[in-house]
């Protein structure tokens, strides 16, 4: 099963984000991962395995920022693997996103955005949501994921930061 933990605060979020994943662990997941904003730049770290792979992974990072999104995951679409971890991003990394729940015309949504030039680094349904929202983002995050949800099929929860936008964390 999935688990979704969001920050935004005046703390470090990544021992936050850290501390809600290892709360999640009963509920089963074959991968996780964060992504924690400071300024316009975001660390992202994602692993294949129990929380502590990822405390390791990220152990060796220098991540200082107050907002941050997190994962564990449980596979619908693709293996268990380092590339079908969330969090997902759009080709430049500027949108980061996760997922609980399952994208119904995902593969409809990924032949238009492959037809449009888009390369998919993963086999899951959720990368298609990184690229949506970066294609429909004109300043408003808020509005971006508004118009990209008005486009899926399924039912889900989703977590989504942008570079450009620090501190912003739309759920």
């Amino acid at each position: 099963m999935c688990g979704i933990i969001c920050y935004v605060g005046n703390q470090k979020a990544r021992a936050i984000l850290m501390e809600g994943l290892k709360r999640l662990e009963y509920r089963g997941y074959d991968s996780a991962g964060l992504a924690v904003q400071d300024g316009d730049h975001i660390d992202y770290c994602r692993t294949v395995g129990k929380i502590v792979e990822l405390e390791r992974a990220v152990g060796e990072m220098e991540i200082n920022g107050t907002c941050g999104i997190a994962h564990t995951r449980w596979a619908t679409h693709g293996e268990p693997s380092v590339e079908n971890a969330h969090p997902h991003t759009d080709t430049k990394k500027e949108v980061f996103v996760i997922h609980n729940g399952i994208i119904e015309n995902f593969h409809l949504l990924k032949k238009k955005l492959e037809k449009s030039g888009v390369s998919f680094r993963s086999q899951t349904d959720t990368e298609v949501l990184a690229h949506l929202i970066a294609m429909n983002f004109n300043g408003d995050l808020n509005e971006a994921v508004r118009k990209t949800m008005s486009q899926v099929e399924g039912t889900f929860g989703i977590a989504v930061i942008h570079r450009r936008l620090p501190g912003q964390v739309v759920v």
